[in-house]
C-alpha cells in the first residue's frame, strides 16, 4: 500500500477561480457520436476522461481532479460539480465537512451553525464492477447534465450540494467497452468471452477490499472519503436488478450491524423512501426494496458498507442494463403489488437508454433530498460522531443477540411461574438486565497493539489500514502502564472515542451474527456476504481490550499522521565466536520477503526445526551491511548464530506456477497479488500447458486456489471452452479447463516424480477424491453431507488447533483464526498415517467460532482443516478454509509460504 501524496496534494490544491462558462456545452452526442445509453454503444474509459477534460475547460461548475493512479497505471478522475460561487470557497466547505464528520473541539451550537454554512457533500460513483456496464455510462451522463441544465432543481442542487462523481474502475471500462465494441456488427456485440478480469488482480472483489485497502483504486477512494472530504451521502451504482423489476434500492433487509448508529439505519430508509417515491411520481415502475434482494446491512468490506461504519448514509443501487436491448421478463410474484413492491412493471422489451433515465433519476432524487435537507444531513453526520466519542467515552455495551436470547429464555421460564407478583417480576427483569451489563462486558475504551509482539510488522500493516479508512492512532513515545499492564514504547494504541468508532469495533471485536431462518425447520437464510470478518483476527494481531478509561496523556502518546505506517526497523544481533550465519524467526511474515530477497540473490539459507530460517553469513546478500539494509526496511531481527545445519534443510528458490484460466480467477488475482507483495517468484499456469505435461521440468511447486480442480461433476459440464473470435495473441494457450481426463493425470505425475501441489477449499477436495487419499469428508452423517438445516457457516472465522512441529506450520502459534466460508473439513481415515497422511490442524473444540455464524458448529469438533499426504516422491498440501481469502487472513499466510518454500528443498 503506496500512499499518492501528490495526488492528495493535487486534491487539496482548489483553485481560487475557475474556468469561465463557455457559451456552450459540448453534448455526448457531438463528442461521441452517440448518446450515452444508445443501443450497442459503450463510451471507454479514454473517452470519458477525456470528455470530462473538456467540460472542465467548457464550465465553470466543474472541477476535474486526479486523485491518483490506477493499477494498470491510469490516471483516476473525480469531477467535483457544484455552483460557481461554491467553487470560489470550495476548500471552506470541505473543512465544514471534515470538521462536522469528527465532531472534535464541537458543542452543538457550533455544530448547528456550521450546518448552515455548509453545503452538503455527495458522492456518486460508478462503473466499479465493469461489467456491470450502465455504471459508468450514467456517470457520464450525469456530469454532462449537471454541468448543462438550467431548470429550477438543477440550480438549486448545485446551490446547496457539494457533488463528487467518481469513476470507480477505469481499467476495467476500457477492458470492458474495447471488447465489446471490437466488432463493426453491432449484432455481434457482447461482453461476453472477456480474457481477463477487469481489475487488474481481483475483478469483482474490488468491490471486497474497503477496510483493508489494498488495491490502488481502493486507497485512492479511501483517500477521498476518509481523510479529505467525509460526505453525508454515498450513492454506490450496480447492476443488475431482480428478475421481473428494474431495481432493488434501500431500505435493506435484516440484520443491520449492531454498531451503526440508529441515525444511519433511519437514513437509509428516510433516503430509500425519497428515492421510490421520486420514481412513482415520474412514473417509473419496477422498483423493489428490502425481501426484493438479498442486501442487508451486517458487511463491511464494499464501499458503500465501509462508508456506513463512518456515520456516511450509503446505499447502492442494483438496476438492469445493457448496450444490447433486453427484456423484462414476466414474474408473476413481481406482479402483487407489496410494501416492498409497490409499483410493479409490466414484461417488455428494454433499452439501454431507459436504465440510464432511471438512474438519473435516483441520482436526482438523492441530491433533491440532500438539498432540501442540507442542514440535517450535515448536522446528523456530527450527531452521530458526536454519540459515537461518548460512547467511547462512558460505559457501553453493544448489543449482542446471543446474550439476548439467552436473556429472552430466562424471562420466559420466570414468566411461567404462576402467582407471580408484578414486584417479582421487575426485580427478576431487573436481574437479567444487570446481567446483560455486567462489567466485564462492557465495550472497551482503546485497544492497545504491544509493540513487543512476535510478529509487529504484521501488527503495523493492520495499523496502516485502519490509518487508510481515517481512524485516529497514537503510537506511545515512552513505555507506559494501563490498568497493571505493562507497555513498551512504539506501541499502538487505538481509543473508541472517535467518530469513527463504528469502524474501530467491527475491526477488533467479534461479529455476532444473529440465527436467521425464514420459517421453524427450514434452511437458514445466508447473509448477503460474510458474517464475520474481525481484521485483526484474521491478520494474527495481538491486541488488549481496555475497559477502563484512560487519557492520552501528551508526553506519552503521539497521534500517528502517516497514511502508511512502516514496522521499527529490525536489527542484526551480532553473537559470539564461532558464529556462522544469522537466524530469522519465521513467525514474522516480513520473514519470507527477506528470504526470497535472499534466495534472489544467491544467499544460502537452511530451514532448521521449529521456525527458524538461517541465514550463512557471506558476502554480497549475506553481509553485513546488506542484512543490517533488509532488517531496517522490513522489521526483522536476524540474531548471530552457530547452529548445527545438520538437522536442517536447505531451501532453494522454488519454481512455483499459479493456476488460473482464460477470463481470470478472483481467487487467483489475490493469490498472485500475495505472492508479489511478499516477493515469491511464479508463473501463471493454465489449463494447456497443464495438460502438455513434464510438468517437473518446470515448477517444484503448483498453487490451486478454490475452483482451479472443479469437482467430477463440474469438470465433465465444463471440460471445453469453446473458442473466442477474434482472440488477442497474447491470450493464446489460456483458453480450456481442467479435466479428469487430461490434466489430473498430469498432475499425479508431477507429485509421484517430486512435486508438490498445493490446493485450497473446493480443490482440495477434488484433488483428494482423484487421488483416492485415505481422507473423508468429516461433515457427513450416514455417507451424506450435512444438510443446512443441521450445519451451516456463512463467511466467518473460527480457531482450530495448529501443530506447530510440523513444517508446514513453522512459525504459527498453537492456535489459528482460519477463514471459514462452506469449507472442506477432512477426516482422516482408517490407514492414514500408513500411506503418509498427517494433519497439520485441526478443531480441538465443539465451540470453534470466533467471529461471525456457526449453526451447528459442534459438527467442526475433530475435523482437520490443513493436512499433507504423500504421493509417490512428491507430496499434496490440502487447506480446506481459505487461508488467502481476499488478501485478509495474514494469519494464515504462512502455511502457503512454507509449503512452496518446503518444495525448493
Amino acid at each position: 500500500m503506496k500512499p499518492c501524496v501528490a495526488a492528495l496534494a493535487l486534491l487539496l490544491a482548489i483553485p481560487a477561480t475557475v474556468p469561465a462558462q463557455s457559451p456552450r456545452i459540448t453534448t455526448p452526442k457531438e463528442e461521441f457520436g452517440h448518446n450515452f445509453g444508445d443501443d450497442y454503444f459503450l463510451a471507454n474509459y479514454q473517452q470519458i476522461a477525456a470528455y470530462w477534460q473538456k467540460l472542465d475547460r467548457e464550465s465553470d461548475r466543474m472541477v476535474l481532479r486526479e486523485i491518483g493512479k490506477t493499477a494498470e497505471g491510469r490516471p483516476h478522475y473525480m469531477a467535483i460539480v457544484t455552483s460557481p460561487a461554491n467553487h470560489r470557497r470550495l476548500e471552506e466547505y470541505r473543512r465544514i465537512s471534515r470538521r462536522l464528520a469528527l465532531a472534535q473541539g464541537l458543542d452543538d451550537q457550533a455544530a448547528r451553525q456550521l450546518a448552515r454554512d455548509g453545503k452538503a457533500v455527495v458522492w456518486i460513483d460508478g462503473g466499479l464492477h465493469a461489467t456491470e456496464t450502465l455504471g459508468a455510462q450514467q456517470l457520464g451522463e450525469m456530469v454532462y447534465q449537471m454541468v448543462s441544465r438550467t431548470d429550477d432543481e438543477t440550480m438549486r442542487i448545485l446551490d446547496d450540494v457539494i457533488l463528487l462523481l467518481v469513476h470507480a474502475n477505469p481499467d476495467g471500462n476500457d477492458l470492458v467497452a474495447d471488447w465489446y465494441m471490437r466488432r463493426a456488427d453491432t449484432l455481434q456485440r457482447t461482453i461476453a468471452g472477456l480474457p481477463r478480469l477487469y481489475q487488474k488482480y481481483i475483478g469483482h472483489d474490488n468491490n471486497r477490499d474497503f477496510f483493508a485497502s489494498t488495491q490502488a483504486e481502493t486507497e485512492n477512494i479511501n483517500r477521498v472519503l476518509y481523510h479529505d472530504w467525509s460526505p453525508q451521502i454515498l450513492y454506490n451504482h450496480h447492476q443488475s436488478g431482480p428478475a421481473g423489476t428494474i431495481f432493488w434500492s434501500p431500505p435493506l433487509r435484516e440484520p443491520y450491524n449492531y454498531n451503526l448508529d440508529p441515525l444511519l439505519i433511519l437514513g437509509f430508509q428516510t433516503l430509500g423512501a425519497a428515492m421510490h417515491t421520486r420514481m412513482a411520481v415520474e412514473g417509473k415502475p419496477g422498483a423493489t426494496m428490502r425481501s426484493g434482494g438479498p442486501y442487508d446491512g451486517w458487511w463491511n468490506g464494499g464501499i458503500r458498507n465501509t462508508a456506513a461504519f463512518h456515520n456516511t448514509v450509503a446505499l447502492l443501487t442494483e438496476m438492469v442494463g445493457s448496450p444490447t436491448p433486453m427484456r423484462i421478463p414476466l414474474r408473476m410474484e413481481r406482479q402483487l403489488p407489496s410494501a416492498d413492491l409497490a409499483y410493479p412493471i409490466e414484461p417488455q422489451a428494454w433499452h439501454f437508454r431507459q436504465s440510464v433515465d432511471y438512474s438519473i433519476s435516483l441520482n436526482r432524487a438523492v441530491l433533491d433530498h440532500a438539498s432540501r435537507n442540507r442542514e440535517h444531513v450535515l448536522y446528523n453526520i456530527y450527531t452521530m460522531g458526536r454519540r459515537a466519542i461518548e460512547r467511547g467515552s462512558t460505559n457501553s455495551w453493544t448489543p449482542n443477540p446471543k446474550r439476548y436470547a439467552e436473556a429472552a429464555e430466562q424471562l420466559a421460564a420466570g414468566s411461567a411461574q404462576a402467582g407471580e407478583s408484578d414486584a417479582a417480576r421487575r426485580a427478576r427483569e431487573a436481574a437479567v438486565w444487570a446481567a446483560l451489563r455486567r462489567p466485564d462486558l462492557r465495550d472497551p475504551r482503546a485497544y492497545i497493539i504491544p509493540a513487543n509482539q512476535r510478529d509487529f510488522p504484521t501488527a503495523t500493516k493492520f495499523v496502516s489500514a485502519l490509518r487508510e479508512t481515517g481512524i485516529t492512532i497514537h503510537r506511545a513515545t515512552t513505555d507506559f502502564s494501563v490498568t497493571g499492564m505493562r507497555y513498551p514504547a512504539g506501541s499502538f494504541v487505538v481509543f473508541t472515542a472517535q467518530a469513527f468508532r463504528p469502524h474501530v469495533l467491527d475491526m477488533f471485536e467479534p461479529q455476532v451474527h444473529p440465527n436467521v431462518f425464514p420459517s421453524p425447520g427450514a434452511p437458514p437464510t445466508p447473509p448477503y456476504d460474510n458474517a464475520g470478518w474481525t481484521f485483526a483476527f484474521q491478520m494474527g494481531v495481538e491486541f488488549d481490550r481496555i475497559l477502563e478509561p484512560f487519557t492520552p496523556a501528551a508526553t506519552t502518546f503521539a497521534e500517528v499522521p502517516d497514511w502508511n505506517v512502516n514496522p521499527p526497523p529490525g536489527r542484526v544481533l551480532a553473537s559470539g565466536g564461532g558464529s556462522n550465519g544469522f537466524v530469522m524467526d519465521l513467525g514474522v511474515n516480513n520473514a519470507y520477503i527477506a528470504a526470497n530477497r535472499l534466495l534472489a540473490s544467491g544467499a544460502e539459507l537452511w530451514k532448521l526445526p521449529g521456525s527458524a530460517l538461517h541465514v550463512r553469513a557471506g558476502r554480497g546478500a549475506a553481509s553485513a551491511p546488506a542484512l543490517e539494509r533488509l532488517a531496517r526496511e522490513l522489521g526483522v531481527t536476524l540474531a548471530g548464530s552457530s547452529d548445527d545445519l545438520s538437522n536442517g534443510r536447505r531451501v532453494r528458490p522454488a519454481r512455483v506456477g499459479l493456476w488460473d484460466q482464460y477470463g481470470g480467477s478472483m481467487d487467483a488475482g489475490w493469490a498472485r497479488w500475495i505472492l508479489e507483495q511478499f516477493e515469491f517468484p511464479f508463473s501463471r499456469v493454465f489449463a494447456p500447458a497443464l495438460d502438455a505435461g513434464n510438468l517437473n521440468a518446470k515448477f517444484d511447486a503448483l498453487v490451486f486456489v478454490s475452483g482451479g480442480i472443479p469437482a467430477a461433476n463440474a469438470r465433465r459440464r465444463g471440460a471445453d471452452q469453446p473458442p473466442i473470435p477474434d482472440l488477442p495473441p497474447e491470450f493464446a494457450g489460456q483458453q480450456g479447463r481442467v479435466t479428469a481426463e487430461r490434466t489430473l493425470p498430469r498432475l499425479k505425475e508431477f507429485m509421484e516424480n517430486g512435486g508438490t501441489v498445493i490446493a485450497i477449499g473446493e480443490s482440495a477436495t477434488a484433488l483428494i477424491e482423484f487421488l483416492g487419499l485415505p481422507i473423508e469428508n468429516h461433515l457427513a452423517e450416514n455417507g451424506a453431507p450435512l444438510p443446512r438445516t443441521k450445519f451451516f457457516v456463512p463467511g466467518s472465522l473460527v480457531s482450530a488447533r495448529v501443530d506447530t512441529t510440523h513444517p508446514i506450520a513453522a512459525g504459527m502459534r498453537g492456535r489459528a483464526d482460519f477463514f471459514f466460508d462452506d469449507s472442506p473439513v477432512f477426516r482422516l481415515g482408517e490407514g492414514a498415517a500408513a500411506a503418509g497422511v498427517s494433519r497439520i490442524a485441526w478443531f480441538d473444540s465443539a465451540t470453534p467460532l470466533r467471529s461471525g455464524w456457526a449453526w451447528g458448529e459442534r459438527y467442526l469438533e475433530g475435523g482437520a482443516v490443513a493436512v499433507q499426504a504423500r504421493v509417490g516422491k512428491g507430496r499434496a498440501v490440502l487447506f480446506g478454509p481459505e487461508i488467502l481469502k481476499r488478501a485478509q487472513p495474514h494469519g494464515t499466510f504462512r502455511l502457503l509460504f512454507n509449503a512452496i518454500h518446503g518444495s525448493g528443498m
